[in-house]
């Protein structure tokens, strides 16, 4: 039976094309995607400024979280501890430089201090001279810089003996160039270097390394010393090889982890988008070879023998479409990482890795749909009876399985559930962790029923259709009634689309719109001052709140902190918001339930009322927190408010919250107008206020802007994947319309015989297509109505979703296009020979 499956493919090579490009395309982007977990997983950027050291430390950017309340474990049960990442930098103690010295086959230990900072107006990191040597810069003019000096690079254009303006914590201040230094590699971000004693008062962490850098002795193995250091440098990381570029580049580690939810999300839905494309595609294709198998059967040809011909024929298309997949899957793979990179989802200093894995996922994934599929489609034909096979070759009635029956249920149950729980449970934005996966099991159950609801649609619509067109508006609907499996074919995959497309889209559009309604409803700044060269001094508040027209000024600083007592469960912290006591009143507008939030000074918090409640917490409480770098603080609660749900954010003073985060200062200062004055005007009066110092000075509509700006990158994500998987079923779609329509031209020959015309014929076959569209189109907004009603209920109070209607009118109006383009083009092609030649002609 494999001899005779391989010569019906070379007999029927047009029989088995949409197989061929559904799963190629299938194997292509779960490839792709692989590709970027293996880029996450592994996180890796090449070292630059750090490249001479062949070890690394940087601080632990975890720390133990316990899974239960900590007071019900033992202290040694580590299994009941996960690692929590830490949002911030956790820089080193300067004294573990000596204390690396003594360890045996170090050679050298250097500390490294980086922050950033404008020279000459340019955005540069500032580094103390002794680091050089980490990369290493090398004295091309001049020499080492002493108090007062820098040494700059000479893409700069600054010689020995310039003064040059360098601006750093909030401050600017006048240098003497010392020297020109060059280094042997390109390096990312500009450097310029300053005396130890300046590096250590710029950076604002007197007595801490951002990172040390370890020299092995010559012939020393690096990793028995790696293994040494380690023992000395307890709770610190200590690198080697190519990871040490996460020392240097530690948005690297976290963009990673961020692309493994990316890659993840979007392969685990192509996954199962492919398998119902393909076995689509198969199911169609094997329902048009009918009166072949049907007639194999009648001549003796056994169940088993007809399965493993039908096997062996998917098989065989399967993996050559899955090998050209895997060959071609790196490079959509890098366009997709290129992607991500020119819109800022990951760092440009991120590797790029597709290696062997990801091909073999890729391909394995098609496969397996290739073998469901096609066991499937045999199984279906090798039960019938002969003669009910020569009754059934040219239209195929029965569908509905016992497989299909206990599908569709599990999966409505699924999505009912996955409804009551985001409706019952879920709070806020979050409850699109449940409302985003419902939307595939409502897909998957539909796709189960999909011919007999599209029999049951196709009796509804045709008394309209029929008013509509006329005779050949009812031959289509009888054709369709007929063929109602084949139609289901291409039902599906526009189900797909449209479900899918409509319900991440609307998805995203209203949690995005509910981030800015959260943002502007809290911030009642009219004027905000941030700092392009690391943060704002802290005693540039008070010099704010003096200017004329100035109602209140807060630093505004934000982060992430773990809540360590009362137990919270959260492993991925709280977000908290960092204010100044005495303009916090002006330029927020948080309700406050309890306390008052002038008292927000000194070691202090505003909890909010969900969090009060859950944790039984009121104003003089303690509470104990964890940092953003890991820094343990107990704060008394002095406030209680009311945020909007699923925005819940704890407000801590700035000058508690900024120094424990990775750039030491507050970046941005909210600013808010006195009632009698113009916010226009104040804007300008803070321009004049702040002359000569390195800020930014914007209006409203700038912060909003950032903002924006920032919730834009994550909704650019989910619409470029989204957009790739969508592109994917129309693709399936056209296939599908595509090969139904052409395997009908004997029987649109006939039609033209019996006295129709061949526009008559095209006019029916239009209206085909339309029908199609139309249910596919219903059958996909039920699917994403499954999705979004629930989340729209908790987050928004409403059934609707937030984004404009011309979204889903574009996605209807693309798939009804697409199906009557994909359904009369090739009916134009088949009626384009005489008739009677068509009415003569084979099947294929």
């Amino acid at each position: 039976m494999l001899r005779l499956a391989f010569r019906t493919l070379r007999l029927r090579k047009g029989g088995f094309i949409g197989t061929f490009i559904a799963v190629f395309f299938g194997a292509l982007i779960v490839a792709s995607c692989g590709g970027l977990m293996e880029t996450g997983i592994r996180s890796n950027a090449e070292p630059q400024r750090l490249a001479a050291a062949p070890i690394v430390l940087t601080g632990g950017q975890t720390f133990e979280l316990p899974k239960e309340d900590p007071a019900s474990l033992e202290a040694d049960d580590k299994r009941k501890f996960e690692d929590a990442r830490l949002p911030e930098r956790v820089r080193l103690d300067d004294g573990l430089v000596s204390r690396l010295r003594s360890v045996p086959g170090v050679s050298d230990v250097v500390g490294e201090v980086s922050f950033p900072l404008a020279a000459g107006g340019q955005p540069a990191l500032g580094h103390a001279w002794d680091s050089a040597a980490l990369t290493p810069y090398t004295l091309a003019a001049g020499a080492a810089p002493v108090a007062g000096e820098v040494v700059v690079e000479a893409a700069s254009g600054l010689k020995p003996g310039d003064l040059v303006e360098v601006a750093a914590r909030g401050k600017t201040e006048s240098f003497r160039v010392a020297g020109v230094a060059g280094a042997p590699r390109s390096i990312t971000q500009a450097a310029v270097f300053f005396s130890a004693a300046d590096a250590a008062r710029l950076s604002g962490y007197p007595g801490k390394a951002d990172a040390i850098g370890v020299f092995t002795k010559p012939g020393a193995d690096v990793e028995a010393v790696q293994a040494k250091v380690a023992e000395v440098a307890t709770g610190a990381t200590v690198l080697s090889g190519i990871d040490r570029g996460v020392a240097e580049f530690p948005e690297a580690d976290s963009s990673g982890t961020n692309l493994i939810v990316i890659a993840g999300v979007a392969g685990g839905l192509s996954v199962m988008v492919a398998m119902f494309v393909v076995a689509s595609t198969l199911s169609l294709s094997t329902q048009q070879r009918s009166r072949e198998l049907a007639l194999m059967r009648a001549i003796g040809t056994t169940p088993r023998q007809l399965r493993r011909m039908v096997l062996g024929e998917a098989l065989a298309v399967g993996l050559l479409a899955t090998a050209l997949a895997a060959a071609l899957g790196p490079l959509l793979g890098e366009w997709l990482f290129g992607q991500l990179v020119e819109n800022g989802v990951v760092p440009a200093v991120l590797r790029f890795y597709q290696g062997w894995l990801p091909a073999v996922v890729g391909a394995g994934a098609a496969m397996l749909a290739v073998f469901i599929a096609a066991f499937v489609a045999g199984r279906r034909a090798g039960k019938i009876r002969p003669t009910e096979a020569l009754a059934e070759a040219a239209v195929t009635r029965r569908w509905l399985t016992p497989t299909r029956v206990v599908f569709a249920i599990l999966c409505f149950g699924g999505g009912t559930a996955l409804a009551i729980v985001t409706v019952a449970v879920m709070t806020g934005p979050v409850a699109a962790s449940t409302a985003g996966p419902a939307v595939i099991l409502w897909a998957i159950g539909v796709a189960m029923i999909t011919p007999g609801v599209a029999k049951v649609m196709t009796a509804i619509l045709q008394w309209p259709m029929r008013l509509l067109g006329g005779i050949d508006a009812r031959l289509a609907v009888l054709n369709t009634r007929a063929g109602v499996v084949r139609a289901a074919g291409a039902i599906t995959p526009i189900m797909l689309a449209v479900g899918i497309a409509t319900a991440n889209i609307y998805l995203q559009t209203t949690q995005q719109e509910l981030a800015n309604q959260a943002f502007t409803e809290d911030v009642r700044a009219d004027a905000v001052i941030g700092s392009p060269a690391g943060g704002l001094s802290p005693d540039l508040v008070q010099r704010i709140q003096a200017v004329p027209g100035v109602a209140g000024a807060s630093e505004y600083v934000t982060s992430s902190v773990f809540l360590e007592a009362p137990y919270d469960s959260s492993d991925d912290g709280r977000p908290a918001i960092g204010l100044t006591a005495s303009g916090v009143s002006a330029t927020t507008d948080t309700k406050v339930t309890q306390g008052d939030l002038k008292a927000l000074t000194g070691r202090t918090v505003a909890l909010p009322d969900v969090y009060a409640k859950d944790f039984n917490r009121g104003v003089g409480d303690t509470v104990s927190l964890r940092l953003g770098d890991g820094t343990p603080a107990d704060v008394k609660v002095v406030a209680v408010t009311s945020q909007r749900r699923g925005f819940e954010s704890l407000l801590l003073p700035a000058d508690l919250l900024a120094p424990h985060t990775t750039a030491g200062l507050a970046p941005q200062m909210l600013v808010r107008a006195a009632p009698d004055v113009d916010p226009a005007a104040l804007t300008e009066r803070l321009r004049e206020a702040t002359a000569g110092l390195p800020v930014s000075v914007g209006d409203r509509g700038a912060l909003i802007a950032a903002h924006d700006k920032d919730q834009a990158v994550g909704a650019w994500v989910n619409y470029l994947l989204v957009g790739m998987i969508i592109a994917y079923t129309v693709i399936s779609v056209a296939n599908t319309l595509v090969m139904g329509t052409v395997r009908r031209r004997r029987e649109f020959g006939l039609q033209r015989l019996t006295g129709s015309t061949r526009a008559q014929v095209l006019r029916m076959a239009g209206f085909e297509g339309g029908l199609v569209a139309l249910i596919g189109i219903v059958l996909g907004t039920v699917v994403a109505a499954g999705s979004i009603v629930p989340f729209c209920l908790v987050a928004a109070d409403s059934v609707l979703p937030m984004g404009s209607p011309l979204i889903y009118l574009s996605i209807i109006g693309l798939a009804a296009a697409l199906a009557l383009v994909a359904t009369l083009v090739p009916a134009w092609a088949a009626t384009r020979g005489p008739a009677v030649d068509a009415a003569t002609s084979g099947s294929d």
